[in-house]
């Protein structure tokens, strides 16, 4: 499955990146029932939030009501139980769990999705600091520009400004 295709289904919730339970059956080609029960056999190996977590239901509304507050259309589109969802550790978890072939290389491709997803993400944060360290160094410069330009124009207003005559001025005579 492409990377592009699975970061499309990375979601944040509660402040964590994440996979639902029924992505993650659509990917690996079973139901969400069978992936489900794989994981609650096997619960021990999901405990912490940080691998696993259930969403509540305002989590839920977010997710299967439409911007009109109605249900969507179709049977079987609308979520029935809370679903799970996966962090980057829980999906890691699964491959364990799930031991398809299908699994496995499902499970490379989510890997390679959330490492992607994540060196993004620090990319971002460098070329942001590297951006803020440019601003601040250019108004720093801009800064300086500008008191020099301002020294440079009261000086020029100096030069400008009459001067007292030097030396010895002689009376204006009256012609006769």
């Amino acid at each position: 499955m492409e990377v592009s295709i699975i970061q499309s289904k990375i979601i944040e919730i509660r402040g964590q990146k994440v996979l639902l339970d029924r992505d993650l059956a659509q990917m690996y080609g079973v139901e969400t029932k069978v992936l489900n029960q794989a994981v609650k056999r096997n619960i021990e190996r999901f405990a912490g939030e940080d691998f696993m977590f259930q969403l509540s239901k305002n989590e839920i509304d977010d997710c299967s009501r439409s911007q009109f507050v109605t249900l969507n259309n179709g049977r079987g589109t609308n979520i029935k139980y809370a679903p799970y969802a996966f962090t980057e550790l829980g999906v890691a978890m699964l491959s364990s769990v799930l031991n398809s072939k299908i699994a496995i290389e499902t499970n490379r491709g989510i890997m390679r999705a959330f490492v992607s997803l994540r060196y993004f993400a620090l990319n971002y944060t460098e070329l942001n600091r590297k951006l803020e360290d440019f601003m601040l160094t250019t108004n720093i410069q801009f800064s300086e520009i500008y008191q020099t330009l301002t020294e440079l124009a009261e000086a020029k207003k100096e030069l400008e400004k009459p001067r007292n005559p030097v030396g010895f001025i002689l009376p204006k005579r009256e012609n006769s």
